[in-house]
C-alpha cells in the first residue's frame, strides 16, 4: 500500500541519487532515504565502484537501530555479493520494516531476487512508487536486458 508520503520520500530519494553523478558510474545512481515517524532520519547515495551502494550508505549513518524504519530507495536493492555485499541483505540485518523501491532492477542478477529477499524475509516491499521519474533519470545507467533475435 502507498502512503501519501511515499511520494514525498521517494522524490528525496531521487533528488539523493542525482548527488551520485558522475561518480557513482558505471553503477547508476541510486538514492536512499531512511524514514521514521514521517522524518528522515538518514540520506545516501551509490559511490563509486567498489564502495558504498546508496542503501549502505544511508545505514552507515543511521544514529539508531531499523526497528520502525522504512527505506525508501529509487531501484531495487541488489540481491546479489558484487564488489560490495547485497543490498537487499544489509537491509535485511538491519531490522527495517518496510522499503519502498521505485523500480525493479533489470539487471539479469537481480530482476526481482532483492524483492525476493527483503519479501521472504517479512519486510513489507512496495514497489513502484515514482517508478516513471526514477526510469527517465536512470535509464541510461542501467544494464539492459539483452535483445531477442528477429524471428
Amino acid at each position: 500500500m502507498t502512503r501519501s508520503t511515499d511520494i514525498d520520500f521517494m522524490r528525496l530519494a531521487l533528488a539523493q541519487g542525482r548527488l551520485a553523478l558522475p561518480g557513482c558510474l558505471p553503477n547508476p545512481p541510486v538514492g536512499c532515504v531512511l524514514v521514521k515517524d514521517d522524518a528522515v532520519l538518514s540520506q545516501g547515495f551509490t559511490q563509486p565502484p567498489g564502495q558504498h551502494h546508496a542503501e549502505a550508505m544511508a545505514l552507515s549513518r543511521l544514529p539508531d537501530d531499523c526497528y520502525g524504519v522504512t527505506a525508501f530507495v529509487t531501484l531495487e536493492p541488489c540481491a546479489f555479493h558484487g564488489r560490495t555485499p547485497s543490498c537487499a541483505e544489509a537491509l535485511v540485518e538491519s531490522g527495517v520494516d518496510r522499503v519502498v523501491v521505485a523500480m525493479l532492477d533489470p539487471d539479469p542478477r537481480n530482476s526481482g531476487a532483492g524483492i525476493e529477499i527483503l519479501r521472504d524475509a517479512g519486510i513489507t516491499v512496495v514497489v513502484g512508487v515514482l517508478a516513471d521519474e526514477a526510469a527517465e533519470e536512470m535509464g541510461e545507467y542501467l544494464m539492459k536486458p539483452p535483445e531477442l533475435p528477429a524471428a
